[in-house]
């Protein structure tokens, strides 16, 4: 059985960046993982890439051919992708061992993994072929400082777990970026009562049946919650990457060891 990462969330979000610092990490400590590059407008990476969809077909190529401009192009490309699952996928997944880790490193038009079915389709493929596969949504902790935004990104993620019908793992990435981490907690276990006072305060009064709608969803499917990820230090890349692990089972057999993730942890 082989385990897969898909590394999805909005365009600015820190996908690439995280998946460097993982492979890294992985590097560090003696484990293997194989980094798919999924996005076709993609240009350096700072890891080896294992597969890449460029090789199946290119933004720039889609765009001088076709007339078409960046977003288009795209999704002309992730349609491209779902048509060869069973020729390109299928044969480069045979490139691999059976309990092989992957990490896929997505592009970050939200459509994709919203309300389109390419990625849903692609973890479907992913599936057929004895891969546990986890959704890692990243939301860009700046977002926490507009409590707007903060709701927007929650909505996209639930979007996302409703569409993939995958283990989910929500990470609020550029922790090292946050100067006030007092109130963080507020953020990663979202109390729908403190964010329904603040949205209230931050839109005007004819909002206030959307805003009470919202927190109600976010109530009800009592999903939504972020795991801090700060880049700088090994132990919190060790912490989510060890939620993710149990997500999709990996190790199984061994006893899997998670060390109590502390935000002011310098290791």
């Amino acid at each position: 059985m082989g385990y897969a990462q898909l590394v999805i969330g909005p365009a600015g979000s820190g996908k690439s960046t995280y998946c460097s610092s993982l492979y890294q990490h992985c590097e560090t400590i003696g484990r293997t993982i194989h980094m798919v590059n999924l996005d076709p407008a993609a240009e350096n990476f700072d890891y080896p890439v294992a597969m890449d969809i460029r090789e199946l077909i290119s933004l720039d190529d889609v765009m001088e051919e076709l007339g078409l401009g960046p977003n288009g192009g795209l999704m002309y490309c992730m349609e491209h992708l779902e048509d060869n699952l069973d020729v390109w996928l299928t044969e480069e997944l045979d490139n691999f061992l059976d309990d092989d880790y992957l990490v896929f490193d997505c592009p970050g038009q939200i459509e994709l993994f919203s309300h389109v079915p390419v990625l849903r389709n692609f973890v479907e493929h992913l599936k057929r072929n004895n891969f546990n596969v986890c959704a890692v949504y990243l939301l860009d902790s700046q977002f926490i400082t507009d409590v707007t935004k903060f709701i927007s990104g929650c909505m996209a993620s639930l979007s996302a777990m409703v569409q993939l019908e995958l283990p989910h793992v929500n990470i609020l990435s550029k922790m090292d970026l946050v100067t006030n981490k007092k109130d963080i907690e507020d953020y990663l276990n979202p109390d729908s009562r403190i964010l329904l006072s603040e949205l209230n305060q931050h839109m005007a009064p004819q909002f206030a049946k959307l805003n009470k709608s919202l927190m109600e969803l976010v109530d009800e499917y009592s999903m939504v919650s972020f795991v801090p990820l700060d880049l700088r230090k090994n132990s919190s890349i060790q912490y989510v990457l060890g939620q993710i692990d149990v997500c999709i089972q990996y190790g199984e057999d061994a006893e899997v060891k998670i060390k109590d993730f502390d935000p002011e942890d310098d290791d």
